[in-house]
């Protein structure tokens, strides 16, 4: 007596659908839905290739800025969005020290970098961070680095707002402190790579209410 296959349903069984016969009533509704799921990841496919193909423009440009005007840092993009991060070179600070006013030579790259961040802001969300070395401070404005980050960052954010008029509701500041070094903090350069602002551009477009 031949062995019958197991978890195989019998060919003379009501829901398989013989040959020249119409196929059982479940399956119309079960190939409807597989149809639209197909779609809908089609949909979502092209949105996707639409914004990365956005955010890898203007990476493209602004690595491009940054080695034509010798500005230190780099441009990263991952599945969360784009991160342009700049940090402080030799004498060139972006801020004076223990202060959250912007520096000359910041003025100077924000105005570079403007147009890249304004093009961006049109679709996406824009959070500016800023981060400190680990030297302490406590002076009668800031409490601490995360006191003196969060107010570098917000400085950022009123100039790109004020002066470059970059939609408010599409920038954020928030501050780090010294609490998410980029390297050791062990010498002066390394703290100066350290005393850093990044642009961290969402990938995900902002919802509409």
């Amino acid at each position: 007596m031949p062995l019958k296959p197991r978890n195989l349903i019998d060919e003379d069984d009501p829901r398989v659908s013989q040959i020249g016969h119409p196929a059982p009533p479940w399956l119309i509704n079960y190939a409807d839905l597989m149809t639209e799921l197909v779609c809908f990841f089609i949909i979502l496919y092209a949105l996707s290739a639409a914004l990365n193909k956005n955010i890898q423009n203007a990476k493209a440009q602004v690595e491009e800025l940054m080695k034509k005007e010798s500005i230190a840092g780099e441009v990263k993009v991952d599945k969360e969005g784009m991160k342009i991060s700049l940090s402080e070179q030799g004498q060139m600070a972006f801020f004076e020290s223990g202060k959250a006013d912007l520096a000359p030579r910041m003025v100077e790259i924000l105005n570079k970098l403007s147009p890249s961040l304004s093009q961006l802001a049109e679709k996406q969300d824009i959070i500016v961070e800023g981060h400190t070395d680990n030297i302490p401070i406590r002076t009668h404005q800031f409490e601490s680095n995360w006191e003196l980050s969060t107010a570098r960052a917000t400085n950022v954010v009123r100039f790109l707002v004020n002066t470059k008029r970059v939609p408010p509701s599409r920038l954020a500041a928030i501050g780090y402190g010294e609490y998410r070094p980029s390297v050791s903090n062990d010498n002066p350069e390394n703290r100066a790579k350290n005393r850093r602002v990044i642009f961290f551009v969402k990938s995900t477009p902002p919802t509409k209410k």
